[in-house]
Order: structure tokens, then sequence, then C-alpha cells
């Protein structure tokens, strides 16, 4: 298989750097992809191995980006695989290595590559940390979302603050620079053009089914409404961001509108509420129809539960990273709303109001 350079991706490829990047091997870890001139994006993994990363970064280009793509990466563990058709004998041997063990990460591997060959992906090598800028650029923002444990995106090229300081020392090892980096509690906002004009803030929390029809979630919304009442007092533009998932964010939706504050839909891929009791449905419908507006994240439906959370966990971080504040809703058992607590608390600061259900009155 010839190995085209990355001037002389395939005709109409689109071109896109990646990169991952880990704190430790296992460890908190992230990975990156950037179109030159264009879109990118970064993401970050709590508990993960460098190869996983890259392997992501490869992977999460494609599903992102139209069309064909040319991954351009300094991992030739991800180039080799395709340039060498390593897939092959992995596939021929029922995902057994040529020692006859199991392949690692077969469970990125697998979707990855039916992807990269439904898409005619094409891929080429980069030496890293050699002054290549794109490689660069990747490299940096996989570091610095290692690092904030917050992810991010962009239509346009990433900004100086968002990359995090350039460092071109050698390995992915991070935690030397983990004092410089990362997003702090007093950043301001990054600005998303897709996210109507006003201030962002964004409502989270307990995920159930039944609460909103129930006293205490009625209590809720009511006191969630004075609440957003008085954020709307200190910014006068306030915009509501909500997921709308059965529960805190479907009231945040109800809340918003008993107080006349717009709220935008925010999903984090298409047609979520697809599984969803019929009843649910409706009640998602009818949000998105009396929402200033509905914007999806990914282009792409993910494939099973695991990823089905990931690509939620991504949707989280881009609301810690565009929200001026957020209120999260807790019960004090729901291990996953603790989790959304603790994380945007690290991202806002101050800026974070919390409601525990077991304290309305």
């Amino acid at each position: 298989m010839s190995r085209p350079e990355p001037s002389s991706a395939p005709s109409g490829a689109t071109v896109a750097y990646t990169d991952g990047a880990c704190r430790g091997n296992p460890g908190p870890g992230g990975w990156a992809w950037a179109i030159p001139g264009g879109a990118w994006a970064a993401g970050y993994d709590p508990a993960t191995t460098n190869q996983r990363m890259e392997i992501l970064a490869a992977f999460q280009a494609v599903q992102a980006i139209e069309g064909p793509v040319h991954i351009v990466s300094d991992s030739t563990y991800v180039v080799n695989c395709f340039r060498d058709e390593w897939w092959r004998g992995w596939q021929k041997r029922g995902w057994k290595n040529s020692k006859k063990e199991p392949v690692a990460n077969r469970d990125l591997w697998e979707p990855f590559i039916e992807l990269a060959l439904d898409r005619q992906t094409t891929f080429d090598w980069v030496k890293g940390h050699s002054g290549d800028p794109m490689n660069d650029v990747v490299d940096r923002l996989a570091v610095a979302v290692a690092l904030s444990t917050q992810n991010m995106s962009g239509e346009s090229p990433p900004t100086e603050e968002q990359m995090g300081p350039a460092d071109s020392s050698g390995p992915r090892s991070v935690s030397l620079r983990a004092a410089v980096v990362g997003l702090a509690a007093d950043r301001p906002a990054l600005r998303d053009s897709r996210i109507p004009e006003g201030s962002p803030y964004s409502v989270v929390g307990l995920r159930s089914a039944d609460l909103a029809q129930s006293e205490v979630g009625k209590k809720l919304r009511r006191h969630m409404s004075e609440v957003l009442s008085a954020q709307a007092q200190i910014r006068r533009d306030l915009v509501v961001l909500t997921g709308l998932r059965p529960g805190v964010e479907q009231i945040a939706a109800d809340a918003a509108a008993d107080v006349k504050i717009p709220y935008v839909v925010v999903l984090p891929y298409p047609n979520p509420a697809a599984a969803w009791s019929a009843h649910t449905r409706e009640v998602f419908d009818a949000a998105c129809e009396g929402a200033r507006s509905v914007l999806t994240l990914e282009k792409k439906l993910p494939v099973g539960a695991e990823a089905k959370r990931a690509a939620l966990g991504r949707r989280d971080g881009w609301l810690r990273s565009v929200s001026l504040g957020a209120l999260v809703v807790t019960d004090g058992v729901n291990g996953e709303a603790d989790l959304q607590l603790n994380k945007f608390s690290q991202a806002l600061g101050e800026e974070v109001w919390q409601i525990e259900l077991g304290l309305l009155h």
C-alpha cells in the first residue's frame, strides 16, 4: 500500500491531524483531531492508555467529518494497522494477534476499522515533535484536555489558551505540566457560534423518568424557576442550556418556560429519544418545539450503550466549556449526578448552584 504525503491526500478527502496523550499509562488521558484551518475537537477519558487515545483520536475524526478522511498521525500503531493491513490478520485469526493472543483494544479497533474501510479512509504518518505545526496543535489539545478534564471543540482553529502552552520536550507524559495547563475555574467561557446570543447557563443532574410528575418534581420545578429568575437578574440575557434527558433536564425546559427565559436544547447525538417511551418522546418533542434552538453536537448515532455514555460525557464537557454558570440537581445517592456536580464545580467554581432533592420543602 503506497503512503501519500499529507499534501497529496486523495482527491476530495479532508485532511485531519490526530493525537492522543495520557497522564501515566494507564491514567487520565485526552484525544484530539483538527482540520488545518478548520474544525477540531478534543476529549477527556478519566482512565485510559496512550494507545487507546491514539485510536480514539482518529476514530472520532472519521466519525465527525463528512466524506472521505485522510488521517495524519504520529502513531505507528494507528497508521500501520491500515498501511500494513494488520486488521486483515486480526480478522482472519478471529481477533488474535501473531502471538495468538487477543488483540488489545479490540472494542475500539473493531468498529473503527469497519467505519474507516466503509469511508475509504487513508492514513499517513508524521514524526511527533518534529516541528509540524498541525501535529503540535493536536498534541497540545490532547494534553490540555487530559489535564483540564474538559472536552472542547470548535469550528475554527483553536486559540493559544485552548491549546495550552507549547512544549516539544518529547514523551506524552504530561503530569509535570499540570500546574500550568488547563482551563481554570475563573476562565471565561469559550464562545461557540452555534449558541444564540446571550449568557449560557447549563442545567444538569439527576436522571429519572418519573421525576417530573412526582410531588418532589413539581417542587423542584418551582424552585428551579426561582433560581433561574435570580440568575436572570444578574445576567439579563440568560439562556438556559438543557439536554432534555428525562428528569432534571426536562424539568429545566419547563422551569425556564415558566419564567419566560429562553432555552436551547443541546443533544449529544441525533434522535436520543428514539428508545424512550411514547409519553417521554412526546414531552421531548414538545420541549424541542418550545426551544429557541436545538443543537446536535455529533453527527453520528453512537453504537452501543458504552459509546452513548461516552457521547454524553463529551456533551457535558462541551457544556462546561461554554457555560458561564450551572445548576446541578442531586439526591445524595445518584453517582452520575454527584460526578456532574464535581466536574461542573471544578470548571465553574462559585458559579455552580446545587439543589439537593431531599432538602426541598
